[in-house]
């Protein structure tokens, strides 16, 4: 039986790093995809959209109807960490919009090469009720206040009932411990 947990503990372990995605691949949109930054937005907040689907010099109109902020331009630019070209645009997520994953779609035009005219790509902006930053900074302003109500602590509580009752208790227990000592000690039958 231990073998035969230790071999299936083997095997799962063996089979969820196979099935794993190295780190170095995880981040990223596919090459030639639709880069969205930042990729998880607040209502109002400003994206920013790159792709080098489109080629050298390409350009590309983009749509984001889905999530409400209707068209956009994507110009050429040179991405600055890596000094590749690019298209690049930016659009507003409206204030208005309900928290989910939508799809932000491009299709190339202009002069990238007629491989990647009309070529259609795409990328998931996901919007958030609130930013991870705004719920660290709501979850600082409202730390409890008052007793913890778990059962143990110190004598004086809330409740100046509650705690004699306990300490009554506590009294009975030893006493009645030790009157079981002394018969067991005694020798008496208990």
């Amino acid at each position: 039986m231990r073998y035969a947990r230790l071999l299936t503990g083997t095997a799962l372990a063996v089979a969820a790093g196979a099935l794993a995605v190295p780190a170095a691949a995880a981040p990223g949109p596919p090459a030639g995809g639709l880069e969205i930054r930042p990729a998880t937005v607040t209502p109002g907040s400003t994206v920013t959209v790159h792709t080098t689907a489109c080629g050298p010099g390409g350009t590309a109109a983009g749509d984001a109807s889905a999530v409400g902020a209707g068209t956009f331009t994507m110009a050429p630019s040179t991405r600055a960490e890596s000094g590749e070209s690019a298209a690049a645009g930016r659009f507003e997520v409206p204030p208005s919009a309900q928290p989910g994953t939508y799809e932000i779609v491009a299709r190339c035009s202009g002069s990238g090469g007629s491989g990647a005219k009309n070529k259609r790509i795409a990328g998931d902006l996901m919007v958030t009720i609130t930013s991870t930053a705004a719920a660290g900074e709501r979850h600082e302003r409202q730390l409890p206040k008052g007793h913890v109500k778990t059962g143990v602590g110190g004598a004086l509580g809330p409740d100046p009932v509650q705690t004699a009752a306990g300490v009554a208790a506590l009294a009975v227990a030893a006493a009645g411990g030790t009157w079981l000592l002394h018969r067991r000690a005694r020798g008496d039958r208990i």
